[in-house]
């Protein structure tokens, strides 16, 4: 019953399957659903030009609505012979349904199938995203309206500079998480465009109706050029991807400066115990494990980036099996940002601010610029001001 859907009756070297294959029928499980939701969307345009009778359409749905349940519930998986999760899918539609099942792939290529897959899911992360870096948002919003008043020392060069306070910190990155959800949202915009019906890259040879699956998959715009279908693959990861990007590089200077500030020769914050992990041979160590980890985490995002940047160049225009490849990098991502912001979402309620250490850290030279300003206020030369204060720091 196993078959490919390019099968043509040759025998196929098992190596080459097996590289070919890939991660394909691990990932493609992310994907299934959102296969089926564009699986029956197409079903749907099948029976209104006339290629699907109504009750064929019907059957179609109820069996791809069968593949989402058991997916659900795990019970759904995709054979390496099968290759990929598009095979897992019509295998199944034509085991239940028999000839109906193969007429499911009527205008339509693999490669325009898994656009159109991706696109969807693409969608639907982005939403978690913005939805978790608003419950971020939330608790530093929480951690200022409790704590703002407190200062902190402002650093320049890993060495105090000038005063600042915790609501300066916790505000400059809400202030640059609204950057990041322009981003985002604005990559949910691009990716927003229907590339079902272009096919394999040069459109179908049969007149479909490209509106009503734009229409049923609620989707803003349809890409009508289907060679820039192809070619869009991989920008527009890599858009994704900057966004995303743009985010853990925030969650890792968030991270970085917890670790600082939070050393106990500092300790103006505290990090409960029960978010840090001690040491197999120091028995005092609590360590911030968590946040080494997220601020390591921007690196893997910010390689797979990169990766797709590159992946995408130096190829004829049109489909190539290169950028299957892509797909593993941008799951892995998605998953790494939505846990990070989970890991600095949980951090920031459960931190404590140490008030008193945090005047305690408020030492005189954090106070050496507003002095020189004193000066300039009873007149003299900014210069000059700058001189006379700076010659109490001077290393003796």
């Amino acid at each position: 019953g196993l078959s490919k859907l390019w099968d043509k009756g040759a025998e196929i070297d098992a190596r080459i399957v097996n590289f070919t294959v890939g991660e394909d029928p691990i990932l493609d499980l992310k994907l299934i659903k959102y296969d089926c939701q564009a699986s029956a969307a197409h079903a749907e345009m099948l029976g209104k030009i006339g290629i699907l009778t109504v009750h064929e359409v019907t059957s179609l749905k109820k069996a791809l609505k069968d593949i989402e349940n058991l997916v659900e519930n795990g019970k759904f998986v995709i054979q390496k012979e099968q290759e990929d999760g598009h095979t897992a899918i019509e295998n199944y539609l034509t085991e239940q349904l028999g000839e109906t099942g193969q007429k499911i792939h009527t205008a339509r290529s693999r490669n325009d199938q898994v656009l159109t897959a991706l696109r969807l899911y693409y969608k639907a992360e982005l939403d978690g995203i913005l939805t978790s870096i608003k419950q971020l948002t939330i608790a530093i919003n929480n951690i200022s309206a409790e704590n703002g008043e407190i200062p902190l020392p402002g650093f320049t060069h890993t060495r105090k500079a000038m005063p600042a306070s915790v609501e300066m910190w916790c505000s400059a990155f809400v202030d640059s998480m609204k950057d990041n959800r322009r981003l985002l949202k604005f990559a949910r915009k691009l990716v927003d465009q229907n590339p079902m019906g272009t096919g394999a890259g040069f459109g179908i040879p049969l007149e479909i109706d490209r509106e009503l699956t734009t229409e049923i998959m609620d989707f803003a715009h349809i890409q009508k050029n289907p060679m820039y279908a192809q070619n869009s693959r991989g920008k527009f990861e890599s858009t994704i991807l900057h966004a995303l990007s743009q985010v853990m590089i925030d969650l890792n200077k968030m991270a970085t400066d917890l670790i600082f500030l939070s050393l106990p020769e500092f300790g103006c914050v505290d990090l409960p115990e029960a978010l840090c992990t001690g040491s197999s041979i120091m028995p005092q160590k609590q360590n911030p494990d968590v946040l080494e980890l997220v601020r390591s985490c921007y690196h893997t995002v910010q390689a797979n980036e990169i990766e797709i940047k590159s992946r995408a160049a130096n190829l004829i225009s049109g489909y190539h099996r290169d950028m299957q490849l892509s797909k593993g990098p941008v799951m892995r991502s998605f998953q790494i940002t939505l846990d990070a912001l989970e890991m600095m979402t949980l951090v920031i309620e459960k931190l404590r601010i140490n008030e008193a250490n945090c005047r305690a850290a408020m030492t005189p030279e954090l106070y050496a610029t507003e002095a020189a300003y004193n000066l300039v206020k009873k007149g003299m030369p900014f210069r000059e001001a700058y001189r006379t204060v700076g010659a109490k720091y001077r290393k003796k």
